[in-house]
């Protein structure tokens, strides 16, 4: 994967948002370059975006990461990161705070130990605070996991528990803070992803976006990390 390449991952993210013209979100994007004794090429981008109707909300989102490094030696291009991950959830509002909802997760990452990991869940969730300036929220349900592993090639099915926390605040009148918290538990492995941003607005559109991200697998294949961690910088559209 070249520069070209990176270029086209993050473009075909903001290209997607214009289908959802009636949808509220933002658009993330980043990429790093370095040059010299060793090439190294960064690109990852976001698309996050929800809409709200009386009774339901649907939210999608999609996101990729990508890395290579070349030798100038040897002119060996490797790469050294790639995911990507979807995932879609409809909210069925029983009062204004508890809700019911159904979600579906698919995720790709070469360098997990496992070449996919899709579930499909349902459950319960409140939010606990939900004003204007701060929004917090739990769910919890239960639901069916499929992974594949990348050394054997077998795949496992399980029954799993989901678990999710979400805050918000807005910290001033151009900032705001940050984090979901998901976890799906299962007998064969357990995922737990947090990410956690800090968002400033330089526009009613264009702002920056700065975030450290966790993904922890409990029982990756022999000889592979649990823990991968992500900073990054990226510039935000909201639409």
């Amino acid at each position: 994967m070249r520069v070209s390449a990176a270029g086209v991952v993050l473009a075909s993210l903001a290209a997607a948002a214009p289908a959802f013209a009636d949808w509220e979100g933002k658009v993330e994007a980043g990429i790093v370059f370095s040059r010299g004794n060793s090439e190294t090429t960064t690109a990852n981008g976001k698309l996050d975006m929800a809409k709200e109707l009386e009774k339901w909300k649907h939210a999608a989102f999609l996101s990729a990461l990508y890395a290579e490094s070349e030798n100038s030696l040897t002119e060996e291009v490797e790469a050294t990161a790639e995911r990507y991950e979807a995932r879609w959830q409809s909210d069925y509002k029983f009062t204004p705070r508890a809700f019911w909802f159904g979600g579906l997760r698919y995720e790709h990452d070469e360098f997990s130990g496992f070449n996919y990991q899709a579930s499909a869940t349902t459950g319960l969730g409140y939010r606990f605070i939900d004003t204007e300036r701060t929004k917090f929220y739990g769910q919890a349900g239960v639901g069916y996991r499929q992974i594949e592993d990348a050394l054997s090639g077998e795949t496992f099915d399980e029954v799993i528990f989901r678990g999710d926390l979400g805050y918000e605040v807005q910290l001033t009148a151009n900032t705001k803070l940050t984090d979901k918290l998901i976890v799906e538990a299962g007998s064969d492995n357990t995922f737990i992803g947090n990410d956690l941003a800090l968002q400033v607005a330089m526009s009613e559109r264009f702002g920056l976006s700065l975030g450290y991200a966790v993904r922890h697998n409990t029982d990756p294949p022999p000889g592979l990390e649990k823990t991968d961690t992500l900073m990054t910088i990226n510039i935000t559209y909201s639409f």
